[in-house]
């Protein structure tokens, strides 16, 4: 299944999920979705500086009676460790999708450590771990994750394995 054809029903499962504010830190393998979400609208598409900045968006947001979603890169769950403890607290959903990095065919080490501990991270911060693998699946996994989420005011996050989203590589 191509690419395009898998994200437009993620974007589609976000849509459905009445999903209305998207922030984002710039990602290739988010493109799709951000792009998508800067063209719609009914959704409001928030670039960030900083990863742990979509954590307080979706706070507020909640508190405003919308939905939102934080779409990441692996490498940013670093950044949100301290901030992931504030939608516990506030006992209000986050969600958020990520992009898996040092993984399949990884040409940047220093993507690695962060990539391998990425799971083991957001469940130590009580979020609910989804991973998506296949193209045919990931769209009814964003889609039951987020009612997660929503419904049961959790925090869920859904892996986008490097295989699923394409390696990286670097160009001189």
């Amino acid at each position: 299944m191509p690419s395009q054809v898998w994200q437009h029903q993620v974007y589609g499962a976000l849509k459905a999920a009445e999903i209305m504010q998207i922030s984002y830190v710039p990602d290739a393998g988010h493109a799709h979705l951000i792009e998508a979400a800067h063209a719609d609208p009914a959704v409001r598409a928030v670039p960030l500086t900083t990863e742990e900045e979509g954590i307080a968006l979706a706070a507020g947001a909640w508190l405003g009676g919308q939905r939102a979603v934080l779409l990441m890169q692996s490498s940013g769950v670093g950044n949100c460790i301290n901030m992931l403890s504030l939608p516990q607290n506030m006992h209000m959903p986050f969600f958020t999708l990520v992009t898996m990095r040092g993984e399949w065919a990884e040409f940047n080490p220093w993507q690695v450590p962060m990539g391998s501990a990425t799971p083991t991270v957001l469940t130590a911060a009580g979020v609910h771990v989804r991973r998506a693998e296949s193209p045919d699946d990931v769209a009814e996994i964003v889609a039951a994750s987020a009612k997660l989420a929503f419904d049961s005011q959790v925090s869920v996050a859904v892996l986008f394995s490097q295989r699923l989203i394409g390696a990286k590589v670097f160009t001189k």
